[in-house]
């Protein structure tokens, strides 16, 4: 166990690590990882993420998979996009892993009367304790990525 364990960890490497400021005077350390190493890196998500904010002294850590954006091809080209690169699936992957340990249950759009989109994402209440206190990172990161407004909330729940 131990030495898969470490197998894996060889074999593991990041692209990039950008430290960003969040809300107040609180700091995020948002490492890209190549879309590649997307699994292993989830799979010792919530021990790795641990032992880093431990070793930066409290700033939140977030991993995100380096995606690329294709435009879309010319009129009269017979070159085919992929799905996987337009923009909105790479801003609805970098979405699913700014908040990984949950997952989005539900997605809501809110357009205001001055014309700004505010987009409300329902987080899997399962991992609330996990995730609670990251809520205003995770909405400064996507913000800074994507440049759209995102608001995290859990769905209430009715107990009948």
């Amino acid at each position: 166990m131990y030495t898969a364990r470490k197998k894996i960890q060889k074999d593991l490497y990041i692209n990039t690590a950008i430290q960003m400021d969040v809300v107040g005077n609180r700091k995020a350390v948002v490492i890209h990882v190549p879309y590649r190493l997307r699994k292993p890196f989830r799979k010792i998500h919530v021990r790795l993420v641990r032992e880093l904010e431990k070793k930066f002294s409290g700033k939140d850590v977030v991993f995100v998979a380096t995606r690329r954006i294709v435009r879309p091809p010319k009129k009269g080209s017979a070159v085919q996009r992929p799905r996987t690169r337009t923009l909105t699936a790479v801003h609805d992957g970098i979405l699913e892993d700014v908040v990984y340990p949950a997952e989005i249950v539900g997605k809501r759009v809110r357009y205001r009367l001055d014309g700004a989109k505010v987009i409300k994402i329902y987080l899997d209440p399962k991992e609330r304790n996990n995730t609670e206190y990251k809520l205003e990172t995770f909405s400064a990161v996507y913000r800074r990525l994507c440049g759209k407004d995102v608001v995290f909330e859990y769905p209430v729940t009715e107990t009948a």
